[in-house]
C-alpha cells in the first residue's frame, strides 16, 4: 500500500522513537555517569580520599563552612529537581517517567557550561512537600535548577525556596524561557525602531513561562497598561470568573476585549506559549507595522513561520524550533547563568542578574557571527536582522559573555560570596573551556601579539581562513596575507557576516593577476629547475598553485611564515615546501609532530606525517627540534622513545635504532630529559616505568613520545586523538628554514589561527641566518 501523507510523519516518529530508546539503553543505561577527579589508586590515595585522611577537610568545613567551596564540587555541582507534573510535551507523568529528561537537562550543563549535576526526581506534589525536600538539599548543591513543575505550583515553591535557601534557585521553564525572550524583545525593538514603553503586547497562554516573560519585560520597562493577556478561555480581564490566580491576576486588566482577534488590533509583540495553529494567519493583518511574532508553542507553533512572512512580509518571527531563524531555546542562558552565579558564589539569581543575561545575549547577535554558530545554522551566516535576532545556542561566545556579566551583577546586587577579584583571568579561565586549546596556547599568543610578522594563507578564499583573518587581526597575532581572487573574497567576506575587507585590513595576493608574477616564475623556478620541473610548468605552476605562491613569496622575504593544506593532498604541499623553502640550515630533514589536548592532558607525537623511517640520526635530529618547538609553548619536554621493546627486551631494528638515537640525544643535547626504548604505558606512568628500570633518567609522565616509523606514530596519533576526544593541533613542521605549516582539511577556523599563531612565534624566536 503507498504511503500517504498523514503516515509519512508517524513512520518518521516511530524512527525517531526506536532510535531515541536504542540511544539511552545502549552502551549502557542512561546519559550520566560519576567519574572521580582525583586518583584512588593505591593505599595512601585510599586513606586522603577516605578514612583518614577526609577527616581534615570535614573539620575544617565544620569551622568555616565557606570552605566547602574549596575542599568539595559542591560549588560546581546544581540539583535539577523535579516532581515530574509539567514535562514539555508530556504533561504530568510523574518523577519516574521524567528522569530521562532531567538527565537530560545535567548533559547540557556539563557539556555546555562543565556543570556538575545531579538530576533528583522527587515523589512530592504538594507545596509545602516539595519545599521540605528541596530545602534539605542546601549542603550538597551550589544552586538548584527546577524543572517541569506545573503552574501556578511553581510561582509558590520557587517563591519559597528562594527566601529559605542560601543558594541560587532558578526555575528555568520560567526564567530561562523570559530571558530568551526578552533578548530577542530587545533587538526586534531595536530593528523596529520602537520603545518597549511604547509597544502594545499581546499573549497567547498565560502559564509560568509566559507571565515570568511578562514580569521580566515589565522590568524591562514595558507598561502593565499595554500588555493583554489570552489564554483558552480567552481575555483574561479584571473580574473574569474561572480560572485565574494571584499571578494571572497582575496581568488581568480592565477591558471590553474577550478574544485573541479583538486583542491582537495594533499589537507590536505577539508571544505566543499556548497550543499549535490558534494565531491564524488573517489575524496578524491587524498587527502595528514591523511586528514580532514569538510563536512558541512546540512541537507545532503558534502560526508557521512561512504562513505568517506571506501575510506580513515585515514582521520578524522567533519560534521554539530548531529548524527555523530565531530559536527561543533556553540553553542559551540556564547553563552560563549558573555558570556565572557558582563562581562568585551568589546566594542568590535576581532580577538584575537575569537584566545582565539578556543584555549579553542581545548585544552578542549583534556581534559577528562565529564559525560555530554558522555550522550550527547549515546554511548561509546569519547577520544581525529579522532572520537572526538571537544568537544559536552552540555559538562559543555565550559562556564568555553571559557568566562575566552574570557574576558583575551578584557583586553589584550583594549576591556574591566570592567576588571574581581579576575579571580577565577569569574570561581567560572560561576561554579555556571553550577552546581547549587556550591553556597551552597561551604563551604562544603572548609570544605572537603585536610582533608585526606576515602570515601568508594560501586558502584565502575558505570561510575559515576568512573567519581567522579577523581574529587574527582582532588579537594583532600578525598581518595576514591571503592568496585568493579579491571578488571571490569580497563576497564571502559580505556573504558571512565578516567586516575585514580586503587592501584595507590585509594584504591579496590574486593568483590570476599578480604583477610579481614573473619573479615568482624564476624564483620558482630557480628552486626546482634541476628537480623535473620546465620552464613552462613553472609558469603554470606559479599560476595555480597556492601553496607554491606562498611558499616564493616566505622565501622572497615578503611573508615571514606561510599556512596552508585546507585542501589537497599533505605530500603535495610537503613537496612544494620542501622544494621552496627547504630545510633549515644544519637541519638534514624535516619532520613533523602533533600536539593533543585533553581533558587528561598534553601530549606531543612525532613524526607523525612526513619520515617514513626515520634512522637513528634522523631521530636525534627529531627530538632536538621537537624539544626547541615544545618550549615556546612553556613546557618542559620530557621525551620516551617508545617501542614494542621495553628497555632491552628486544633487538628488532627499530628498537635498536631507537636506542641509537638515545645515545646520539644524550651526546648532542643532554640537558634534554630522555629516556628509552620502552613501552608507551611505561612513558605515561612512572610507576610502571621505575618497575623496569628503576635508573630510569625519565621523570614524571612523559608529554612527546618518538616513535620509529610514520605508521606508528600516526595510527597513535588518530587512535588516542578519537577515544579521548583530544583537540589536534597541528602538524607542526619541524625544522623548516623558515616557518611553514600544512593544516589537515578537517582544521577550523580556531585551528587556523592556533596554527598561525604557532608560525609567528616561531619567526620571531627564530635564530637570524
Amino acid at each position: 500500500m503507498p504511503e500517504t501523507e498523514d503516515s509519512q510523519p508517524r513512520r518518521m516518529n516511530r524512527d525517531l522513537d526506536e532510535q531515541a530508546l536504542f540511544y539511552h539503553r545502549y552502551p549502557k543505561p542512561g546519559k550520566l555517569e560519576i567519574k572521580p577527579s582525583k586518583p584512588v589508586g593505591n593505599q595512601r590515595d585510599l586513606a586522603l580520599a577516605y578514612s583518614p585522611g577526609v577527616a581534615a577537610p570535614c573539620k575544617a568545613i565544620e569551622a568555616d563552612p565557606s570552605l566547602a567551596a574549596e575542599y568539595t564540587g559542591r560549588a560546581n555541582l546544581v540539583g535539577v529537581v523535579s516532581n515530574g507534573t509539567a514535562v514539555l510535551g508530556l504533561g504530568d507523568i510523574g518523577p519516574l517517567a521524567s528522569k530521562p529528561v532531567m538527565e537530560g537537562k545535567a548533559v547540557l550543563f556539563k557539556k555546555f557550561a562543565d556543570i556538575d549535576v545531579f538530576d533528583i526526581e522527587i515523589d512530592a506534589r504538594e507545596i509545602d512537600h516539595v519545599v521540605e525536600v528541596v530545602a534539605a538539599l542546601e549542603p550538597t548543591f551550589g544552586g538548584i535548577n527546577l524543572e517541569d513543575i506545573k503552574s501556578p505550583e511553581c510561582f509558590d515553591i520557587e517563591e519559597r525556596l528562594r527566601a529559605r535557601m542560601g543558594i541560587p534557585v532558578f526555575h528555568d521553564d520560567q526564567h530561562g524561557t523570559a530571558i530568551i525572550v526578552a533578548a530577542a524583545v530587545r533587538n526586534a525593538l531595536l530593528l523596529a525602531e520602537k520603545r518597549i514603553e511604547d509597544v502594545r503586547i499581546v499573549t497567547s497562554g498565560l502559564g509560568a513561562a509566559a507571565i515570568a516573560c511578562l514580569n521580566l519585560l515589565v522590568s524591562l520597562g514595558a507598561r502593565v497598561e499595554n500588555i493583554t493577556c489570552t489564554d483558552i478561555d480567552g481575555v483574561v480581564y479584571a473580574g473574569r470568573e474561572g480560572r485565574m490566580d494571584r499571578w494571572m491576576s497582575v496581568y488581568a486588566r480592565e477591558t471590553h476585549m474577550r478574544t485573541l482577534s479583538e486583542a491582537i488590533e495594533g499589537a507590536d509583540i505577539f508571544l505566543g506559549l499556548s497550543a499549535g495553529g490558534v494565531l491564524k494567519p488573517e489575524l496578524l493583518e491587524k498587527m502595528a507595522p514591523r511586528p514580532l511574532i514569538m510563536a512558541l508553542a512546540n512541537p507545532t507553533p503558534e502560526v508557521m513561520p512561512d504562513l505568517a512572512r506571506a501575510v506580513r512580509p515585515d514582521a520578524m518571527i522567533c519560534t521554539g524550533r530548531s529548524d527555523f531563524p530565531n530559536q527561543v531555546n533556553n540553553v542559551i542562558c540556564f547553563p552560563f547563568i549558573f555558570r556565572g552565579a557558582l563562581d562568585c558564589g551568589a546566594t542568590s539569581i535576581d532580577e538584575t542578574m537575569k537584566i545582565a543575561a539578556v543584555d549579553a545575549i542581545a548585544a552578542l547577535a549583534r556581534e559577528e557571527v562565529s564559525e560555530v554558530a554558522a555550522r550550527a545554522y547549515g546554511t548561509e551566516t546569519p547577520v544581525f536582522g529579522p532572520e537572526y535576532l538571537i544568537p544559536s545556542p552552540f555559538d562559543p561566545r555565550l559562556i564568555l559573555k553571559i557568566a562575566p556579566a552574570v557574576a558583575k551583577a551578584a557583586e553589584a546586587a550583594g549576591f556574591a560570596t566570592r567576588p571574581i577579584e581579576d575579571m580577565e583571568a577569569y574570561n581567560e579561565r572560561l576561554s579555556r573551556f571553550v577552546f581547549r586549546s587556550g591553556f597551552v596556547m597561551k604563551p604562544i599568543f603572548q609570544i605572537a601579539r603585536n610582533s608585526g610578522k606576515r602570515v601568508i594563507l594560501a586558502d584565502g578564499e575558505d570561510e575559515r581562513v576568512l573567519r581567522a583573518a579577523q581574529v587574527m587581526l582582532e588579537e594583532k597575532l600578525c598581518e595576514p596575507i591571503l592568496v585568493g581572487r579579491p571578488s571571490v573574497i569580497e563576497t564571502r567576506l559580505k556573504r558571512f557576516g565578516l567586516r575585514i575587507r580586503p587592501e584595507t585590513d590585509f594584504e591579496v595576493v590574486n593568483p590570476e593577476d599578480d604583477p610579481r608574477y614573473r619573479d615568482y616564475v624564476d624564483h620558482y623556478f630557480e628552486k626546482v629547475g634541476r628537480l623535473g620541473v620546465n620552464p613552462d610548468t613553472a609558469r603554470l605552476i606559479v599560476r595555480t598553485n597556492t601553496t607554491v605562491i606562498s611558499a616564493v613569496s616566505v622565501s622572497r622575504g615578503e611573508a615571514d611564515a606561510l599556512i596552508c593544506g585546507l585542501s589537497g593532498r599533505f605530500s603535495r604541499h610537503i613537496r612544494d615546501i620542501q622544494q621552496v623553502i627547504g630545510a633549515a640550515s644544519g637541519v638534514s630533514k624535516i619532520s613533523a609532530m602533533s600536539l593533543l589536548i585533553s581533558g587528561e592532558g598534553t601530549l606531543f607525537l612525532t613524526d607523525t606525517y612526513v619520515q617514513e623511517s626515520p634512522s637513528a640520526e634522523d631521530l636525534a635530529e627529531i627530538v632536538r627540534l621537537a624539544s626547541i618547538e615544545i618550549s615556546r609553548f612553556g613546557i618542559v619536554p620530557k621525551v620516551a622513545l617508545v617501542s614494542h621493546s621495553n628497555f632491552g627486551t628486544d633487538t628488532t631494528p627499530d628498537a635498536v635504532k631507537l636506542r641509537e638515537a638515545l645515545t646520539l640525544v644524550r651526546r648532542s643535547a643532554p640537558e634534554i630529559e630522555i629516556d628509552g626504548e620502552m613501552h608507551g604505558d611505561a612513558a605515561l606512568s612512572e610507576e610502571m616505568r621505575r618497575r623496569v628500570m628503576p635508573e630510569s633518567t625519565l621523570s614524571g609522565t612523559a608529554n612527546l613520545l618518538v616513535f620509529p616509523t610514520i605508521d606508528s606514530a600516526n595510527i597513535t596519533m588518530n587512535v588516542v586523538k578519537v577515544a579521548m576526544d583530544a583537540l589536534h593541533v597541528g602538524p607542526l613542521l619541524l625544522g623548516t628554514n623558515s616557518p611553514a605549516h600544512i593544516l589537515t582539511p578537517s582544521a577550523t577556523s580556531r585551528g587556523v589561527v592556533n596554527m598561525a599563531a604557532i608560525a609567528v612565534a616561531e619567526a620571531v624566536q627564530q635564530t637570524p641566518r
